[in-house]
């Protein structure tokens, strides 16, 4: 079916909705000239200029031009040979270097961090694969009996849960890769003069995660959406539609707890160890190739900082878009089957912004020098955000009706809305994930007071270090907080609970650019260290060490938009688990929402309070065990081969033991706190019932954000705040590197190391994932003993 939909101005019939007119086409220079006929309900409208479009044109395209942008960003990358004398426009890995001696050795180092990825993703992704297989059976199983044995829904749903995993998996899998493809010409690149090459090498290498997976994960949602629309294709059948599509959002989800928590245990056991043994007690650098655990710290930032963080990013984006369908699925009747897609158009227009504004970084306005690096950056976040406004507004006028229909969520009654309206829900999440990015670069970055003030506190030891920089962490959550609380209060009043689910959108709605940034820093922090484990020129790691301090500020921002878009979400989904309770009880629960003075749901509100402290509880310590025994393998191999700390030493450090402790702890401690996140909701919906579930949902959500921003922030500051003395000379007042003042930021950012990229970062999932499971199973819920669980309390 195809649209024709007219620039300047709308056919009205009766009803002031937007309709589809007859008309005599004539084809002239590539554009359609329609003359429309009136029609006995419909305006005369006269020559109109009109373009041939549909939702599916734009959303499928995109999706294709992502995953095309993304191959040719990683060809322009492979162009660039690993050979340590620079850069030369032939291709190859390695031929004929005048410095045979450091390429093996890059070549070497490259090949290990490979590998030990690759090993440990291999045996992560086997748990997953059972994980899926035996989950798929449960969702089977539970959704037929709760929709009173229906086949087809249980079926669908456990298929895109399938999907979603799989996706998951592979966006995971696909950023380890491009990343450790991509470190080690970073490296090379910053052997040549100038910043424009090897910034944009680490650009590229972000572009391509970002485009891959924002085109894979639309195009896969899509296309499962067209195939589900085969067995539902009537509008009043596509609420079902939704509700089996919630699966996928669920299959991201929970393979993307399993590969933060896992990858984040993983890089930030090795980190600590590495830390403790190497800086703080024998005084030798970062990424020294003497110390031990250095190959399995530069394994980590790869399995945790990029495939975790892809497939956390991915989840949030699945599971704001079937939160916005399941909310949306009636505007379907009223608005037609473009309309209902509006959520997954959104994510589709972002594509071609972020793509246009890429061009900002690496040709417009390149890095020329070492302060453009963060600028650079900068200008990405703030170009994408103000070009998606006029985007979302035309995407809003062409594909919405004059006007459509939602139902409420809370009350019986139907809401009558506009295209800026949904525009404008948008808009707010988009503006509002900047202003929090913003704020969380100013409590983060040591261009600005707050982190200065922490370099400061280090001058009287770790103790005081350590007490600003959780003030400053709880001091950061203030202001996201509020504009979270405004973001909500304004789309929720202007489009109901689907107008938060598009602020959610909106906030994601430069997602590509935001994954090309988070995948920057790791991509440089690795370059960094293969520098140092090369032995190449102090100033290599000098310009590494510059392009990944801006990648630590951007990354703590993308770890903000990840906050607040997981705040958006999971209140979303909790507006679709109540609206799913709602439509099976025919309005005999939750019709005018939810009380909060009931009192299993208040006595769960405080439980649900408590998951995200059990959760950091269970996963720092996680960190700490397994930091505990690199620390003392790492001093093992220093006592039995005292001759690694000399400053040539002859003998070489055992690198696969520290990545085997790494591997093997990781995926021991990955298990616990994800099963406690995932069967929480699951269990209090069978036993405990509807209320119950809705208390666990929001106390979790009111105390993940609070505590996810200011772990994250904690962490990034005492992160860079230890960056801030390490560039300043030893005759300075903070004495700079190897000094006591170091020594106590070291312990800083030690202890920040889980705070930022384990438990912070990994909360997001934490109310994601219970959200969209109660929201999976809301039938099963309601079919125990209509809604009041096994235990009828």
């Amino acid at each position: 079916k195809i649209h024709l939909i007219c620039l300047f101005g709308k056919g009205v019939n009766q009803h002031n909705h937007r309709v589809i007119r007859s008309c005599k086409c004539i084809e002239s220079l590539g554009l359609i000239i329609c003359t429309h006929q009136a029609h006995h309900h419909h305006q005369l409208i006269g020559l109109k200029l009109c373009i041939m479009t549909t939702a599916s044109t734009v959303i499928l395209g995109a999706a294709a031009l992502g995953m095309a942008w993304a191959v040719l960003q990683f060809l322009l990358i492979a162009r660039i040979p690993v050979r340590s004398e620079g850069v030369s426009d032939s291709t190859g890995l390695v031929s004929g270097s005048n410095d045979e001696a450091t390429t093996r050795r890059l070549v070497e180092i490259y090949t290990a961090i490979y590998e030990g990825a690759e090993s440990f993703l291999r045996a992560e992704y086997t748990i997953c694969a059972w994980f899926i297989l035996v989950f798929s059976v449960v969702i089977f199983v539970l959704i037929s009996w709760g929709t009173d044995w229906d086949f087809a829904r249980g079926l669908f749903t456990s298929l895109s849960f399938i999907l979603g995993a799989c996706t998951s998996i592979l966006s995971g899998y696909l950023g380890m890769k491009v990343a450790v493809y991509s470190n080690v010409r970073t490296t090379v690149s910053a052997q040549q003069s100038g910043w424009k090459l090897c910034f944009n090498t680490a650009f590229r290498a972000g572009a391509v995660m970002g485009f891959a997976l924002c085109g894979l994960g639309i195009f896969m949602l899509y296309v499962t959406m067209l195939a589900f629309r085969i067995h539902y294709p009537l509008p009043e059948q596509w609420i079902y539609l939704t509700e089996c599509l919630t699966g996928y959002g669920l299959g991201g989800s929970s393979i993307a707890m399993f590969g933060r928590v896992g990858g984040g245990i993983y890089t930030k056991a090795a980190d600590v160890g590495a830390d403790l043994v190497g800086k703080v007690v024998h005084g030798i650098p970062e990424d020294d190739p003497r110390n031990p655990a250095t190959i399995a710290d530069n394994v980590g930032d790869n399995v945790g900082d990029v495939a975790g963080m892809g497939s956390d990013l991915f989840g949030s984006f699945a599971e704001a878009t079937c939160a916005a369908l399941v909310l949306g699925s009636s505007i379907g009747r009223s608005g037609g089957w473009d309309a209902m897609v509006f959520p997954v158009t959104v994510s589709a227009v972002g594509i071609f912004v972020c793509l246009l504004c890429s061009f900002i970084a690496t040709d417009i306005k390149p890095v020329k020098e070492e302060k453009d690096v963060e600028s650079a950056l900068k200008i990405q976040l703030i170009s994408t955000t103000i070009l998606m406004i006029p985007a979302v507004y035309l995407a809003a006028e062409i594909f919405l009706p004059a006007e459509f229909s939602l139902q409420k969520t809370v009350g019986t009654g139907v809401l009558t809305l506009q295209p800026w309206q949904a525009c404008m829900c948008v808009v707010m999440g988009a503006v509002g994930g900047l202003i929090i990015g913003l704020i969380t670069e100013y409590y983060t970055s040591h261009s600005y007071a707050p982190v200065r003030e922490l370099a400061d506190s280090c001058k009287t030891g770790a103790a005081t270090n350590m007490i600003y920089g959780i003030a400053l962490g709880y001091k950061s959550a203030i202001i996201p907080v509020l504009v979270l609380a405004l973001v909500v209060y304004g789309s929720f009043t202007m489009c109901d609970m689907y107008g938060v689910a598009l602020a959610a959108i909106g906030f994601l709605s430069n997602l590509a650019t935001g994954l090309t940034i988070d995948v920057y820093g790791p991509v440089c922090d690795n370059a960094g260290g293969i520098a140092e484990m090369a032995e190449l020129e102090p100033y290599v790691r000098e310009k590494t060490d510059a392009l990944d301090a801006a990648g630590n500020t951007t990354a703590a921002i993308g770890k903000g938009f990840a906050i607040g878009s997981a705040a958006l979400v999971s209140l979303a989904l909790f507006g679709a688990f109540v609206t799913r309770i709602r439509i099976a009880s025919d309005n005999a629960l939750f019709a005018e929402g939810v009380n909060m003075l009931q009192p299993l749901t208040f006595a769960f509100l405080i439980i649900g309070g408590m998951i995200p402290f059990a959760f950091a509880a269970m996963t720092m310590k996680s960190v700490g065990v397994a930091a505990m025994e690199m620390v003392m393998e790492v001093q093992r191999q220093f006592d039995e081969k005292p001759h690694l700390l000399d400053a040539n030493p002859t003998e070489r450090p055992d690198y696969d033991a520290c990545i085997a402790i790494s591997t093997k702890a990781s995926l021991k401690e990955m298990v616990p706190p994800g099963a406690m996140v995932i069967f929480t909701p699951l269990l209090t919906g069978i036993f405990f019932g509807v209320y119950a579930v809705s208390g666990l949902l929001v106390g979790s959500l009111i105390a993940s954000v609070q505590l996810a921003i200011s772990m994250s922030n904690s962490g990034g500051a005492w992160d860079n705040a230890k960056k801030y003395i390490e560039k300043a000379s030893p005759d300075s007042e903070l004495k700079g590197k190897g000094s006591d003042i170091h020594k106590a930021a070291v312990v800083g950012d030690t202890v920040g190391d889980p705070f930022k990229d384990t438990s912070g970062p990994a909360l997001n999932i934490v109310m994601k994932l219970m959200a969209v499971l109660s929201l999976v199973f809301a039938d099963t819920f309601y079919a125990t003993n209509g809604g009041a669980g096994v235990f009828q309390l």
